[in-house]
């Protein structure tokens, strides 16, 4: 299980991006965080594995308090937690294979990773990751002759690389088309229900949402306004979308333009 207790982070300038967070999500969950860009989505996902560091509060996961890690329990501990990112985040000169491995770094020495000397089993390792993920046969490619759609799919293969118990996914389709974002959310479901992996996932669009999502919560300057079980986001009014998205907010689906409103 994993806890948020009264989660704050405020930034040097000043901004508060999140404000007295609390919510738990329980082993083999999909929770999507849903809020306009700024609301403090990003924050909240990295502040989960300390990309960024809380001001206040406790991130507490299987027992852990994740907030109170020293250097050397942070690393084991993310080991266990995937990230993939909107903008994928590969090495774009690198091959496919080598961006993969990358997901073996906390797990092995620094000096052989750096040379790129993985061993044997973590190759193996890889390309079956890749194979899961349908792109085995672009692992000698560089990164950046991929498509948006195969860029991520590395991503995800690469969070895979971990064992990991949890992934973090940072608006993993928001430069996605929307057919290739149902693929991408097609392999992040598959690994919660086949491999009861902890899913969390910032989106904009509702119908994406409304499908994929066991829970939903919805953060509005850096606050909970929101929360809900899939079917109550699919039930959800337009009082209940006002108040996470505003008062001029419209419905708009994955097809028909970025931003999941208007």
């Amino acid at each position: 299980m994993l806890e948020v207790k009264s989660l704050t982070k405020i930034y040097d300038d000043g901004t508060v991006a999140l404000r007295d967070v609390s919510f738990t999500v329980e082993e083999g969950e999909f929770l999507i965080i849903i809020g306009l860009s700024g609301s403090g989505k990003s924050t909240l996902l990295r502040c989960i594995n300390r990309l960024i560091e809380p001001t206040e509060g406790q991130i507490i996961w299987n027992g852990e308090d994740i907030t109170a890690a020293d250097a050397a329990k942070l690393r084991k501990i993310r080991r266990k937690i995937g990230m993939v990112f909107q903008h994928f985040n590969l090495v774009r000169r690198s091959t496919v294979m080598t961006n993969v491995l990358g997901g073996r770094l906390g797990y092995v020495s620094q000096w052989p990773s750096l040379l790129h000397q993985f061993p044997r089993k973590d190759r193996e390792k890889a390309r079956a990751a890749l194979e899961r993920l349908g792109i085995a046969d672009q692992a000698h490619k560089r990164a950046d002759e991929l498509s948006g759609g195969q860029q991520q799919r590395v991503g995800i293969a690469r969070a895979l690389m971990q064992d990991p118990e949890m992934i973090l996914a940072d608006e993993p389709v928001a430069s996605l088309d929307p057919v290739l974002a149902h693929s991408i959310l097609d392999h992040l479901e598959q690994l919660n229900q086949e491999d009861d992996m902890t899913i969390l996932c910032s989106l904009h669009y509702l119908d994406l949402i409304q499908k994929y999502a066991t829970r939903v919560i919805g953060l509005r300057e850096g606050r909970i306004v929101y929360r809900g079980t899939r079917e109550q986001i699919r039930a959800m009014s337009d009082d209940e979308f006002k108040e996470i998205y505003g008062e001029e907010a419209v419905r708009v689906s994955a097809a028909e333009g970025p931003g999941g409103m208007s």
